[in-house]
């Protein structure tokens, strides 16, 4: 296929799109499937198919919609009318959506309001394919602008020309360190030696979030497209996405979009009749935690087992096969394309002054809508929960977000406005990661979760150096000392010389951040601590704490 060729197949499809008068867009991510999204699919298919006078209608499969507590969603686009979106949508449900669709009117049960706060205050850039294509079919990912990046940057441009546009975008790593995405990729470009490599780091496997997961569902060809940027960019021909092995629709569905895009000539030999060639390959992880981290995942792919090395020397010069590698996340991928496409310099408009562009998270834990949501680099604490989450269910107060994972720090309500950009977030203790954003209400004990998320990073722990392996295992004993009552002062002091030891001296990223829950509630909610030493008293009553011995009188 040649670059016409793709333009006549885009012009084709976009034609057929402005045709229908109507589609039926069903989410079939991961947890509306879970939900009986199959189920709804198969109803509106079987109801179209019994005859309804339904002339045009198209019924489709999308990736994540958002909201994900409501799920399965039902989105109804059509012509010249406004989109109606359907909360737990059932069989029944979508069998009347069908049946009314011909007299112009549609069932009032469960649908949404048309100005819902949750989607109308985030900005979609990485998921601005979300509920519109369908995800396993290349074509309507084409009519949507896809691979128009791809094109434009092999027939206009130069490898220098797209990542001087990757540097003018100030786009930073989206998978939790925020270094910058075009300095890595220049480092990659100007390293010596053939046989480069792109690998995608979809190793997702902070508790909470699921934001990789969405976008490979949901938008597969999209990260597919970044990574051929960048393998034209930095001059490799083969690249890699690692992928959880908890994944499986993930798993599936990119292994038919690179099919669906070798069958196009998008990728493998001569990439759109060019001299570019580049093909992809997955590898499934085996669900270790610590190969998120980057010569750890290297080590995985290579056959050995997954542990970090130090370094220097970094991947960029000597990484996958000792060959220059570049490593950069799904999110990171798929903001290549708007980028390439509207130009660097329109994407860093958005966000921050240091903190450009978007981020997406995973709204989870005490809030009324619990989902994925996209909102700009910069947006405050209080927006996100509040305003698109909706606020705190049953009327109780807000305490904590925990942002980061098991890497991350909890945020009191005292810090509720602050910013949420790379470094807002440094600046309290906590950090941005991957993007899970878990809220807690006035019934969590902060000193528990500190001590649930070191019971994480203690069993994740690949053992390889001894600050890691030994400190983690000693601050979660003393968080359990604290947690059940029979912990005194000198604890506390002990813990905070383990946090300050751990974090200086660990091998690699995984230790290096196990200290930040435990730092940050220290810093915040001290007081807690006190009470479970001081008091043998849960302030939240979380704990079994046994009685409080009584003074001599």
């Amino acid at each position: 296929m040649t670059s016409d060729d793709l333009d006549t197949v885009r012009a084709r499809e976009r034609a057929a799109f402005a045709a229908a008068p109507c589609r039926l867009a069903v989410c079939t991510a991961a947890g509306c499937l879970s939900s009986g999204a199959g189920a709804v699919r198969d109803a509106l298919e079987r109801t179209a198919a019994d005859g309804a006078d339904s002339p045009g209608l198209r019924i489709i499969g999308t990736g994540c919609l958002g909201l994900c507590h409501a799920g399965p969603l039902l989105r109804v686009f059509r012509a010249g009318a406004p989109d109606v979106t359907y909360a737990h949508a059932t069989p029944d449900l979508a069998a009347a959506v069908v049946r009314q669709l011909p007299d112009g009117r549609l069932p009032d049960e469960r649908q949404l309001p048309a100005m819902h706060p949750f989607f109308a205050h985030q900005h979609p850039v990485v998921l601005e394919n979300a509920g519109r294509i369908d995800c396993e079919r290349i074509e309507d990912y084409v009519a949507a602008g896809g691979y128009a990046a791809l094109q434009q940057a092999m027939t206009e441009m130069k490898p220098d020309d797209v990542i001087r546009e990757v540097v003018a975008s100030g786009l930073r790593g989206r998978g939790g360190a925020g270094y910058p995405t075009g300095l890595k990729w220049s480092t990659v470009a100007k390293a010596r030696g053939a046989g480069k490599f792109v690998v995608c780091n979809a190793d997702e496997g902070d508790p909470g979030a699921f934001m990789d997961r969405s976008v490979l569902e949901g938008d597969p060809h999209r990260v597919i497209e970044g990574m051929a940027i960048a393998g034209f960019a930095v001059g490799a021909e083969q690249g890699y996405i690692y992928v959880r092995g908890e994944y499986p629709l993930a798993v599936s569905r990119l292994r038919v979009a690179i099919r669906q895009a070798e069958r196009m000539d998008l990728l493998g030999q001569r990439i759109l009749d060019t001299p570019f060639s580049f093909r992809i390959d997955v590898r499934i992880g085996a669900g270790a935690f610590v190969c998120g981290e980057e010569t750890a995942l290297i080590a995985s792919i290579e056959g050995k087992r997954g542990a970090p090395r130090p370094r220097p020397p970094y991947p960029a010069s000597f990484g996958l096969w000792g060959r220059p590698t570049l490593i950069n996340n799904v999110e990171t991928y798929a903001n290549i394309p708007p980028i390439i496409r509207s130009g660097g310099a329109a994407y860093a408009r958005l966000g921050t002054e240091r903190s450009k562009g978007t981020k997406v998270f995973a709204l989870a834990g005490a809030i009324v809508n619990t989902g994925l949501i996209e909102v700009p680099m910069g947006t405050s604490l209080r927006q996100i929960i509040f305003d698109i989450g909706g606020g705190i269910p049953d009327g109780r107060s807000f305490k904590a977000a925990q942002t980061g994972g098991p890497s991350g720090g909890c945020i009191p309500a005292s810090h509720l406005d602050l910013p949420v950009d790379y470094e807002a977030l440094a600046g309290i203790g906590s950090i941005m990661g991957s993007g899970g954003l878990i809220v807690m209400d006035d019934r969590s004990c902060m000193v528990d979760v500190a001590r649930f998320f070191m019971e994480f990073c203690r069993d994740e722990s690949c053992g390889k150096c001894i600050p890691c392996r030994a400190g983690t295992v000693q601050m979660h004993t003393l968080l359990m000392r604290m947690t059940t009552g029979v912990a005194a002062e000198r604890d506390l002091t002990l813990l905070e010389q383990l946090a300050d030891m751990v974090t200086r001296t660990s091998l690699c990223g995984l230790g290096q951040t196990a200290a930040n829950p435990v730092v940050s509630t220290l810093r915040h909610f001290r007081d807690e601590y006190m009470a479970h030493i001081l008091e043998h008293r849960c302030p939240a009553g979380v704990c079994r704490m046994p009685r409080a011995p009584e003074r001599a009188s």
